[in-house]
């Protein structure tokens, strides 16, 4: 059956998956796909009026002060003039909508700058360039080298053989290695042909758009013939096209149905933990002034009913007034005008500018300021500054974000001798530094510029023909599946399916034997300026049970020889006896390498008899062709040439930990913030590098691994941790459990555990799919939050998201998750803070971000820097306000009791409605602007101090009192009495004789100004008034911390003792733990490109389809 045919079909029955065809778009549209365009702006010109306001007037206060003015307008009530509240509301609006305004527009610039690139597509017959925005499901599109991949599309067919295309999937998944895919022969076939290509009408049938990222399946239909399709055909959005000259592509799915912004998910508004607590505040405020207006209206109606009836002739009621009960309900009203300003209109206003500035210290920290990039960090939103004061739990990417996804070659022990240590004259070893001196490699015309090595033993032994030497280095020159790619005489470029590869292939390429090119049958070296062809006779590729690659070759000298290199634990056991005391030797550096956190790989080899290795090569090439069970016949037969090896040595790779990394993370715990590793990554991988960087450490008590297959397994599993961190937490009587067993209503929230020591908790993606699930989510949360340290692997991106609500859904803290590549987006989405490196891995994660920088030793600035003094800031700022708003309209409340409840103000219209938006506005925003408790260098040194802001302790519902300045500068005092200045100024121009001539219905205070500041009892009681004012907050701040000290009191008596008597720098010192850890990077490594090398697939010319059979 026809797509045609089958259209109608698959509309009734709601079949979940796409239908296209190839060079239709008349068709194609009557699915309804969209177009290629992107769009993350939230506004257009026509809505964002109406639509703002809406979100706007979703705020309480702003909600209040709208029905507010519909109050006033009444007359009846009315007891202030309408602009009172009129002029604030358009202030507080208009400055939300700009930066709304603002933020939006960014978000437009930059989905035009994507929507507008260009691209080529096959219209009537040729090539016509076109923007992406405009591109369609069913298009062909022809991508070149280093462009950006449109739109995810089904690969007809390259310029390389076989249609292969290396990509760089770094905007997906961080990931810098290059990857490849193939085309299917039936359009492989069709090469750069425009005719063919024009006149292929394939259809497609697959899955329906998701956010899988290494999943695809579908089935193309062409000429009657049907081809399966999976993830190895498909070229996603976001990928880049690498040393590949230009491929042909069907699109498959265009804007966001692409798994690109699939996996970008749907954006939602964050708020932070003090806009909810401020929102209850107000609810509270609203009571509040509810009970003072019922309390007041009683009292109008008890004295009207006993004294103002009486004195109507002097006080007549109005005529709309029949009796007491009537005025009560009335003056109501009127003190609910009255006393508006206990509710504070301008509070969300100076919130807002508060977060704006603060955001802006972070745009310009130039300690925040990555040069080699000329990137500076973002505050792309500015909503949620005081939360980074706050953090406790951090969700961290492994690859490109712990670690810069570059392998060094670091060191290596050949022979029994470690080479890679530097010594000074006098035999002491020192540290490698930029001022070190480099092996000079300029005897090496093919010696790639970019390596660096520093000793120089390892050259000379290199230069005296040291067989052994030699004998290392061309394992490492032959037994990898590494291509080169040489367009310039002399100057090589590798394509490595692993970063590993590619620096053990460099590093013996620097030493004298290079690596130059390859066929299906043969491999060139260069070694030691002399070309020498081997013929490659056997690929043994690495997989995940043999850990371990060997390749066979036959040298010029015709003998066949057998190089392998591994894991450790899996080459000893194939080792000849005669190795073991070699063997002793190079397992003490391994020890070393691994207490260095590098990644370890040994190296063997073996001469094998020509009539044996004819032999085996017979029955390997039977159980290749078996169809059965071929992958473990092929395993056992490899193992019986892989025995009886000869040790050479081992080599040690640094996997480069981004700058700072391991710093940050030994910061970030000492302030009590936790560190959870979410990773796609493998597991062995995964824990090098948290040991590596110290997510876990040597000391600590106890690495729990779950790997359970079955709910049950699990279940025990994490039981059985939680028992040995915590035993009293599986009783009954627990009172976690407890709370538990009550059945609590969602959502509830689990208080922390404490355990009995430092634990870490490893668990790998299968497992974490059933633990996430049920009744099993709680065990897993429970027992992962008793843990110092979690590490997650191979895990999808859903996954990371769920791991990150799972702990905001059950947990009263607030999380960060940094990331760098799309695959991390939907956590950066998820938790209450997003942050995206910024750099070589892509823009994805940046763009979906909360704030975005370069490097991640940054976060520890972010942190503990501006998002203490944020959170400082804020919780001061709110204190003040709260306190200035309720003693300015408690004034009211008790001048009631003096005015027979009749609704009359203390203060003029004018002082009423300049009050909050000028005389009292500067003080407290240069507070929350200026203000630090310590400068930086005491808050990086001290983390301690960031602990208040886990626990919100500066605001809460208990802490409702005014805070004090704590550093003032000229600013702050400019600020202060500046302010005060200005008030006394406007007082003299609001009573000024001119302006009560020319509007005498509005300006009616002549002369009070200056006759009332003539008494001297009016000075007296503003000295007595602050003096009472200050004295309980004085004395509570004395008093504190010698009868409540908390633990901030005490790191800021030894800041202050530090400043009087400073101490001398530390001296840094390394420090080296017994590890038996082995860091092998052949336990993460993926199958290599040995099937492609051995299958001719690589070769730049095609051979004939007549040569291909014979063979």
């Amino acid at each position: 059956m026809s797509l045609f045919e089958s259209q109608s079909e698959n509309r009734q029955s709601g079949e979940p998956e796409r239908c296209l065809q190839a060079n239709n778009r008349e068709f194609n549209t009557l699915f309804g796909y969209p177009n290629n365009t992107i769009k993350t702006s939230k506004y257009n010109v026509l809505n964002f009026l109406p639509l703002n306001l809406f979100e706007q007037f979703q705020r309480l206060a702003n909600a209040y002060f709208l029905i507010l003015l519909f109050l006033q307008l009444i007359p009846q009530i009315s007891s202030l003039a309408w602009y009172t509240t009129v002029i604030p509301l358009m202030v507080v609006l208009s400055i939300t909508a700009v930066k709304d305004a603002i933020d939006d527009l960014k978000r437009h610039q930059n989905d035009n700058q994507v929507n507008n690139r260009s691209v080529l597509v096959l219209t009537n017959g040729r090539m016509k360039e076109d923007k992406w925005m405009n591109i369609q499901v069913g298009d062909i599109v022809k991508v070149e080298n280093n462009q950006s991949v449109t739109a995810d599309m089904l690969l007809l067919s390259s310029s390389e053989p076989y249609s292969l295309t290396y990509i760089e999937t770094a905007e997906l998944d961080g990931e810098t290695n290059l990857k490849v895919k193939q085309a299917i022969s039936v359009t492989s076939d069709m090469e750069n042909n425009l005719k063919l290509l024009s006149a292929f009408d394939g259809e497609v049938r697959c899955e329906s758009p998701n956010n899988k990222l290494d999943k695809f399946a579908g089935i193309l239909t062409y000429k009657g013939k049907n081809y399966i399709l999976d993830h190895d055909k498909l070229l996603l959005r976001g990928c880049v096209i690498r040393n590949t000259d230009w491929c042909y592509g069907l699109v498959i799915y265009t804007g966001p149905d692409t798994k690109l912004m699939q996996n970008c998910g749907k954006s939602t508004f964050k708020r932070t933990h003090i806009d909810h607590l401020m929102n209850v505040l107000v609810l509270w405020i609203f009571l509040f002034l509810g009970s003072m207006c019922f309390i007041l209206a009683v009292g109008h109606g008890i004295w009207e009913n006993k004294k103002g009836y009486y004195f109507q002739n002097f006080l007549p009621w109005k005529e709309y007034v029949s009796s007491s009960v009537v005025s009560a309900i009335l003056m109501f009203w009127s003190y609910f005008i009255i006393l508006n300003t206990v509710v504070p209109i301008s509070l969300y206003v100076s919130v807002e500018i508060i977060r704006l500035g603060n955001s802006y210290y972070i745009n310009w920290d130039r300690k925040m300021f990555y040069a080699p990039k000329n990137t500076p960090a973002q505050a792309r939103t500015t909503t949620l500054n005081e939360e980074l004061g706050q953090v406790k739990y951090v969700f961290s990417d492994k690859t490109g974000t712990l670690t810069q996804n570059i392998m060094i070659f670091k060191k290596c022990s050949i022979n029994g001798t470690l080479y890679g240590d530097v010594y000074d004259k006098n035999g002491q070893r020192v540290e490698v530094s930029e001022k070190t001196e480099k092996v000079d490699f300029s005897y090496n015309k093919l010696a790639d510029p970019k390596f660096s090595f520093y000793d120089k033993t390892l050259v000379e032994a290199v230069k005296r023909g040291d067989g052994r030497v030699h004998l290392f280095f061309l394992s490492l020159s032959l037994c990898h599946t590494v291509m080169s790619e040489e367009k310039v005489e002399g100057e090589l470029v590798y394509q490595a399916q692993s970063p590993d590869e590619g620096a053990l292939v460099t590093a013996a390429r620097n030493f004298g034997f290079a690596f130059r090119s390859r066929t299906s049958e043969t491999i060139t070296v260069v070694e030691m300026g002399e070309t020498k062809v081997y013929q490659l006779l056997a690929i043994l590729d690495f997989d995940n049970v043999r850990k371990r690659m060997s390749v066979i070759v036959r040298t010029p000298e015709d003998r066949v020889m057998l190089f392998c290199k591994g894991a450790d634990t899996i080459v000893c056991q194939l080792l000849h006896p005669s190795c073991r005391s070699l063997g002793d030797v190079t397992m003490e550096h391994l020890d070393d390498f691994a207490i260095e956190g590098l990644r370890t790989l040994m190296v063997a080899y073996r001469e094998l008899d020509n009539a044996f290795f004819q032999a085996w090569s017979k029955k390997h090439s039977e159980v290749c062709l078996s169809l059965e069970d071929r992958e473990n016949k092929i395993s056992n037969v490899s193992e019986e040439i892989e025995k009886d090896l000869m040790l050479l040595g081992a080599t040690a790779i640094e996997d480069k930990l981004q700058d700072g990394v391991l710093e940050t993370i030994i910061t970030l715990n000492k302030a009590k913030i936790k560190m959870w590793t979410l990773t796609g990554d493998k597991q062995e991988t995964a824990v090098n590098i948290a040991y590596a960087c110290n997510i876990f450490e040597d000391e600590m008590d106890e690495i729990f691994i779950v790997e359970g297959k079955d709910d049950e397994t699990i279940w025990q599993e994490l039981r059985s941790a939680r028992a040995k961190m915590k035993p009293e937490s599986l009783l009954e009587s627990d009172p976690v459990n407890s709370y538990l067993t009550m059945k609590p209503k969602m959502p509830f929230k689990i208080p922390e555990e404490v355990p009995n020591g430092n634990y870490g908790l490893v668990i790998n993606g299968y497992s974490l799919a059933y633990a996430l699930e049920g009744n099993l989510e709680l065990e897993l949360l429970r027992t992962a939050c008793m843990c110092k340290a979690v590490i997650c692997c191979r895990m999808t991106p859903l996954q990371k998201a769920q791991v990150v609500e799972l702990v905001k859904r059950y947990k009263k803290v607030v999380t960060l998750a940094i990331g760098d590549g799309a695959n991390d987006v939907s956590m950066i989405k998820a938790a209450h803070i997003g942050i995206g490196i910024s750099g070589q891995e892509g823009m994805q994660a940046m763009l979906n971000s909360d704030y975005a920088f370069c490097q991640f030793h940054y976060l520890r600035r972010l942190l503990l820097v501006h998002g203490r003094w944020s959170y400082n800031r804020m919780c001061k700022f709110l204190s003040y306000f709260f306190y200035k708003n309720f003693v300015f309209t408690l004034v009211h409340f008790w001048y009631a009791f003096f005015s027979g409840f009749s609704a009359q103000t203390v203060y003029d219209t004018w002082f009423i409605t300049f009050y909050n938006l000028v005389y009292t506005s500067l003080p407290v925003l240069g507070l929350s602007l200026f203000d630090q408790d310590v400068n930086e260098t005491w808050s990086l040194r001290f983390p301690e101090l960031y602990e208040p802001g886990q626990h919100n302790l500066y605001f809460n519902k208990k802490e409702f009192i005014a805070l004090e300045t704590t550093y003032w500068t000229m600013i702050s005092h400019f600020f202060i009495w500046g302010s005060l200045g200005f008030y006394f100024c406007v007082l003299f121009f609001l009573y000024s004789d001119g302006l009560c001539l020319m509007f005498p219905n509005v300006f009616q205070f002549l002369g009070v100004a200056r006759n009332i500041l003539k008494l001297p009892q009016l000075w007296l009681s503003l000295v007595l008034s602050v003096v009472l004012c200050m004295l309980p907050v004085i004395g509570y701040q004395f008093l504190k911390p010698l009868f409540w000290p908390v633990s901030v009191d005490k790191v800021i008596d030894r800041i202050h003792h530090c400043m009087r008597h400073p101490l001398p720098p530390p001296i840094r010192t390394k420090v080296k733990h017994a590890s038996s850890r082995r860091s092998a990077y052949a336990f993460s490594h993926k199958q290599g490109f040995g099937a492609l090398i051995t299958s001719g697939k690589t070769m730049k010319g095609k051979p004939k389809k007549s040569s291909l059979l014979k063979k």
